[in-house]
């Protein structure tokens, strides 16, 4: 049992190294999640399963906190977390349709939609790209080692050399905090 444990620890650390060649491209991402709630907008952020809990997760690291006691709030909503919304739109206009509604509903020209899936091939996640692209809204998409289909229309697409849900999931969890670190830092510091 010891050897299996070692090997999921030494499989996680060898993915997490191989993310060092997307720094610049988490960096963009950062800048454009920054820029965007300079400009008034906020953040919209969904995902299925583990994904959902990674949406979830960062939006109440950005509301509440992640490291910096007393500051301001971020104005970031999770689709995943108003069980009425989900099952009404999934019941009356299919599951495809749960985040592209939401986005239609509640996003506007300005804001920022960070989308999760570790394989790029949710059709709802893929949906609610193609919404937020006709809104005006930017896009980061989060997602395994394979383009997803929409990811021309993106404006950042996070790509973890993986094909295991289990590391990819660790990998956006670490990209993620990363996320929450530096906004938060240059919310209370003005950019230092």
């Amino acid at each position: 049992m010891k050897n299996l444990i070692l090997s999921e620890i030494e499989e996680s650390i060898e993915v997490k190294r191989k993310m060092e060649k997307f720094v610049e491209r988490i960096e963009e991402g950062v800048n454009l999640i920054i820029e965007t709630l300079k400009e008034g907008g906020k953040i919209l952020i969904c995902g299925n399963g583990g994904s959902a809990a990674d949406a979830q997760h960062f939006a109440a690291e950005m509301v509440g906190k992640y490291k910096i006691e007393n500051r301001k709030g971020i104005k970031a909503i999770a689709l995943t977390t108003d069980t009425s919304a989900l099952t009404a739109i999934s019941n009356d206009t299919g599951f495809e349709n749960v985040f592209s509604r939401q986005v239609s509903a509640l996003g506007e020209e300005g804001d920022i939609l960070i989308v999760i899936s570790t394989s790029g091939k949710s059709e709802n996640i893929n949906r609610a790209c193609k919404t937020a692209s006709d809104m005006g809204l930017k896009i980061i998409y989060l997602t395994g080692a394979e383009n997803p289909p929409v990811h021309e229309i993106c404006d950042v697409v996070i790509r973890i050399p993986s094909h295991s849900t289990p590391r990819i999931q660790e990998a956006h969890g670490l990209i993620l905090h990363i996320f929450a670190f530096l906004i938060e830092k240059n919310i209370t510091e003005g950019g230092k």
